[in-house]
């Protein structure tokens, strides 16, 4: 490979870094999340959200009070609103000033989550380090669908909690003279996936719980490309009011993946 080869790899590996850093940091992204609030039957006032929260059989509401407000689809909302059945892994979000209100279903509950742009974990978000792009983590690999996808359940990082994903196949590779596989998730495109990993560097260079990495569409003949210096980390690794997923237990790669994103800065 050529030194101009290695810098237009190495171009484009930080044009996406920097893209995805930007997403990150958006003021009303994960950074700015001031709670996770898990709604029950009974009325409750949480200190970063107007209103007072509960759920039913019939989905999540909120009551204001005198002088409150949210925009729900571009319009005003006061007295009580219904947000309706929200499926899992659902949600929607309204506004409340200059902050946002995520109304969501996680692993079989309602929640809450307000983002404020002024949440010190975003105003101080140092960025986050990652490995030098090296095309030696460009791995080559072959999808290998299942006959029925697989209703898989894995671990989550808030405890009790699981999250079940169909699982459509998994995906064979060989990483430095090793054959190795991982169960993949369907993407958030049409025909994407996604494999959430651990692998030797977890805990110690990189993000212990999990590490995720989005595939594009396979080919006709399954062929798909695993771009390890893409391996981001997911919500988890920068707030507490998280509620993200672990890997299936046979994701963890017995090999150093020594591409992606690092540990957060402190």
């Amino acid at each position: 490979m050529t030194v101009v080869e290695n810098d237009t790899f190495a171009q484009q590996w930080e044009r996406w870094h920097a893209g995805h850093e930007r997403v990150r940091a958006d003021p009303h992204g994960f950074l700015a999340i001031t709670g996770l609030h898990w709604l029950t039957g009974a009325a409750q006032r949480f200190p970063d959200a107007p209103g007072e929260w509960w759920t039913g059989d019939d989905g999540p509401l909120v009551r204001l009070a005198d002088g409150e407000e949210l925009v729900v689809d571009g319009a005003p909302v006061r007295g009580e609103h219904a947000f309706g059945v929200i499926p899992e892994r659902g949600g929607v979000t309204v506004g409340s000033g200059d902050a946002v209100i995520e109304v969501a279903r996680r692993g079989g509950s309602d929640v809450v989550r307000p983002r404020h742009p002024d949440n010190p974990v975003l105003q101080g978000y140092p960025g986050t380090p990652a490995y030098p792009a090296d095309p030696h983590w460009t791995v080559p690999g072959r999808y290998l669908p299942f006959d029925e996808p697989r209703p898989t359940t894995v671990g989550a990082v808030v405890e009790g909690l699981q999250h079940v994903y169909d699982a459509p196949g998994r995906i064979e590779f060989e990483l430095d003279g090793q054959t190795l596989s991982l169960t993949a998730f369907n993407g958030a495109s049409e025909g994407s996936l996604f494999v959430l990993f651990t692998d030797e560097t977890s805990g110690v260079t990189t993000y212990a719980a999990n590490r995720s990495l989005k595939v594009d569409p396979p080919d006709a003949d399954g062929a798909v490309v695993l771009d390890f210096n893409r391996a981001t980390n997911l919500p988890c690794a920068y707030t507490e009011f998280a509620t993200c997923p672990l890997p299936p237990e046979e994701n963890h790669l017995p090999v150093a993946v020594e591409a992606g994103e690092k540990k957060p800065v402190g």
